[in-house]
């Protein structure tokens, strides 16, 4: 019996978050941090998805500002969450857990390549299963990749891991007088364009009904946590 309130989830993890303390790159001791934290999340009963991001390793908004032509930019950013996933991956298994990445760019000698059914069979068998690639095509985010994989996999809720404990009128760290929000609708998410995610990715939730729930993974335990109902959070939607 899950002690959670959701069955089934998709977790978005930046790839910054991936580098630790580090501008850039993959801190392996933060990347065991976080595996360890999914598989006690799983504990609770809750199968697990995740969408994790490139932009430790490179981001294809900031090499097309340098220059390089877009589509590629996004192409070579959707190759860096491959990199990623396939980091967590080896981490989740080397603890004792179960994994799968998924690319929705098709390299078979590296990981296989994204199938909904195949991927819903995964999370029915126990599998940690990382979404690596985004949607597979420039010009979408991993945030809505996040959401639309929640759709695809019939997941309850998006778990959005940012560097703050919630959603914020204003940027904390700039702004001192920014007021925190425990809970928000997706519609008051859009009109008031609060950032945390982009506007597809909030359209896309609100279509779908599913709430997103935006914690700071800074904090060891961060996802269980969230998931047991005890973590600093804020729900938009649902």
């Amino acid at each position: 019996m899950s002690t959670a309130p959701y069955r089934r989830v998709i977790v978005k993890l930046s790839g910054e978050a991936l580098a630790g303390t580090e501008q850039h790159g993959i801190d392996l001791d933060t990347v065991d941090r976080f595996a360890a934290d999914l598989i006690a999340a799983q504990a609770l009963g809750v199968t697990l998805g995740v969408v994790v991001g490139g932009g430790n390793l490179l981001r294809g908004a900031t090499a097309a500002s340098h220059g390089a032509d877009r589509t590629i930019a996004d192409v070579m950013g959707m190759l860096a969450t491959v990199m990623n996933a396939l980091a967590l991956e080896s981490a989740i298994e080397r603890l004792g857990g179960r994994a799968r990445t998924v690319s929705a760019i098709a390299m078979p000698q590296v990981c296989e390549t994204y199938e909904r059914r195949a991927a819903r069979r995964h999370l029915d068998d126990g599998r940690i299963v990382l979404f690596a690639a985004g949607t597979g095509n420039p010009f979408f985010t991993t945030d809505t990749t996040a959401v639309l994989r929640a759709a695809e996999m019939g997941a309850e809720a998006v778990l959005k891991a940012t560097n703050v404990d919630g959603v914020y009128s204003a940027d904390p760290k700039r702004d001192p007088t920014a007021v925190r929000y425990d809970r928000l609708g997706l519609d008051e998410a859009i009109e008031k364009r609060l950032g945390v995610m982009d506007l597809t990715a909030f359209s896309l939730a609100r279509d779908h009904r599913i709430p997103i729930i935006v914690f700071s993974i800074r904090e060891p335990g961060a996802v269980e946590s969230v998931l047991r109902g005890a973590g600093r959070a804020t729900i938009v939607g649902g």
